[in-house]
């Protein structure tokens, strides 16, 4: 391994902007044409990179680096003033080293993150901090910077401007040599912290990052779409794929980790999309979500339903879910999948895990059949058709905790959707069924965070209850806003609310949160105290002031 004199040599290289240094990755020069560029066919570990940061910044700022960006503005003799950046999540510690003043024949660059799924943020100011090792001197701020002397000599460049304040979406450092190796590309995704991969003939490899498709390196021909990815398909699914041209699977790598495969054709040739899933079953607390979704399970029957878009973690809010009573309970838990993504551990329930077009032909045959299994949970990967519904609905009425995922905007329209797929003469029965059996609807969206690095969830709870049940069975759902607008006392999270208590939290900001808001001036004047639409404050006349306070307090009075 080169030692970080000998690295940090080729930033003086022509064209050279920045050094990339990642535990378990060959240490990387990044070209200004884009290009990476690998320094050293030894990978670096994390103790060696953790000893290259201290020699950089010091060892007490090394100590400090952790899932949260840093950054320092150095001096380095021989390179000039550079930026060092710092990041570590788990076991992958990211180090990038920028010049501020571009090599011979490079055009100044802009000063990128220090990982592949952060943007770096300056750190604060630690005055009691040690040296960094000799050769490396601290830049002087604004307030520490000499007085220019007469003659006035060029002053020194300035710490260029922290690209933090102003959130960027998430770059992307992967390996070049992976454009055309499947496996390696699945392994950039997991390490990048993508949530899917996508491979198409005729595009270049591109991962989403926090809900941004972004390409890496050059076109993949049809010929070599279909050599990546035909060989991964099932035997089972090649007659499928050839007469409905598309196919779903899981796909297990060993260490590169589980995935939900699709594949299908399209008119430039195949494609492939591949959902990463996580390698640790999540928990309500790691997601984000409120630990009142546990309660529904303590029902010993009954119909909890997790709605949202597609791609916004139903399936990791129904594993949490099943992670919570195979932990607390003995029960039976059947699950129906297509197909199977979690694999949950063998611990204190008896789980039987089942694939549709493996070990059941549909959703409906396995619910058919999972009356018999003596079950006390049962788990449908999603409510599909109307006699998976009605199996379903059944099966709740039974002495069954059933809990399924439908693809809905909000918990009211889930309501209206699971009684609109039965025809208008069942539709009676059906919210006579709704009524009695419903235990909550969690409805979900992922949004990006503040920083824009990572996903927040945002989650409206409508817990089922008498006056819900009444508005059901009365065919009156669309009074049910009404209710969750004063139903806190039942246990109801509105969707807006939800999105309020992340602005406070700083997990994201307003202007993320109102495009994703059912009132974005109510979601306004929630965060911000003041009501939509009210004229600037103004300096208020003696009189006039205790004239318009009156007046405000009366109508407040009046309103609640």
């Amino acid at each position: 391994m080169k030692t970080l004199t000998e690295l940090m040599r080729h930033l003086n290289r022509p064209g050279a902007v920045e050094l990339a240094l990642i535990s378990g990755r060959n240490p990387m020069v990044k070209l200004a044409t884009g290009a990476f560029e690998a320094l050293d066919p030894t990978s670096l570990t994390v103790e060696v990179l953790q000893g290259m940061l201290s020699t950089l910044v010091g060892e007490a700022r090394a100590t400090t680096v952790s899932d949260k960006p840093s950054q320092w503005a150095l001096r380095l003799e021989g390179l000039g003033p550079v930026i060092v950046g710092a990041l570590r999540r788990g076991d992958v510690l990211n180090v990038r080293v920028v010049r501020t003043e571009p090599a011979a024949g490079a055009p100044t660059p802009r000063p990128p993150a220090p990982a592949p799924t952060a943007t770096p943020a300056p750190s604060a100011q630690r005055p009691a901090s040690p040296k960094p090792s000799k050769g490396v001197q601290i830049l002087p701020t604004e307030k520490q910077a000499p007085a220019p002397a007469a003659p006035p000599a060029e002053p020194p460049p300035p710490a260029p401007e922290p690209v933090a304040e102003v959130p960027q979406g998430p770059r992307l450092v992967v390996r070049p040599e992976s454009a055309r190796n499947l496996t390696m590309l699945l392994e950039d995704a997991r390490t990048v912290g993508a949530s899917d991969l996508h491979v198409v003939a005729g595009r270049p490899p591109l991962f989403r990052l926090v809900g941004e498709l972004l390409p890496h390196g050059d076109p993949l021909p049809p010929e070599t779409v279909e050599t990546m990815l035909l060989p991964h398909i099932p035997e089972r699914l090649r007659p499928v794929l050839d007469r409905e041209g598309s196919c779903d699977f899981s796909l297990d790598l060993g260490q590169s980790g589980r995935f939900r495969v699709n594949v299908s054709r399209q008119r430039t040739g195949y494609k492939g999309c591949f959902r990463l899933i996580p390698r640790e079953i999540p928990t309500l607390e790691s997601l984000g979500l409120p630990v009142d979704i546990a309660k529904a399970t303590h029902h010993h029957q009954g119909l909890i339903v997790v709605t949202g878009p597609s791609g916004h973690g139903k399936t990791s809010t129904l594993a949490a879910i099943v992670n919570r009573i195979n932990c607390e309970t003995t029960h039976h838990v059947l699950t129906v999948e297509d197909p199977v993504e979690y694999l949950h551990p063998r611990r204190r329930a008896l789980l039987s895990q089942r694939e549709v077009g493996t070990h059941t032909r549909s959703f409906a045959t396995a619910l058919k059949g999972s009356l018999r299994e003596d079950p006390d949970v049962i788990l449908v990967g999603e409510l599909r058709d109307t006699e998976t519904v009605r199996m379903a609905l059944s099966a709740s009425e039974t002495g069954h905790l059933l809990v399924s995922t439908m693809n809905t905007p909000s918990a009211a329209k889930t309501i209206d959707r699971l009684i609109d797929l039965f025809p208008p003469g069942d539709q009676a029965q059906v919210r006579m069924t709704l009524a009695s059996s419903l235990r909550l609807i969690v409805s979900q969206r992922l949004l990006p965070s503040a920083d824009r690095q990572s996903m927040v969830v945002a989650a409206e709870l409508l817990p089922g209850s008498v006056a819900l049940g009444n508005l059901i069975r009365d065919n009156k759902t669309y009074q049910i806003p009404s209710l969750q607008q004063r139903g806190k006392s039942l246990g109801i999270v509105r969707f807006d609310d939800s999105l309020a208590d992340l602005v406070r939290s700083g997990k994201t900001t307003l202007e993320i949160a109102k495009a994703y808001a059912e009132s974005p001036d109510e979601l306004e004047a929630v965060v911000t105290g003041k009501r939509p639409g009210a004229p600037p404050e103004g300096p208020p006349s003696p009189d006039g002031g205790k004239l318009l306070s009156k007046m405000g307090n009366l109508l407040n009075r009046k309103s609640a």
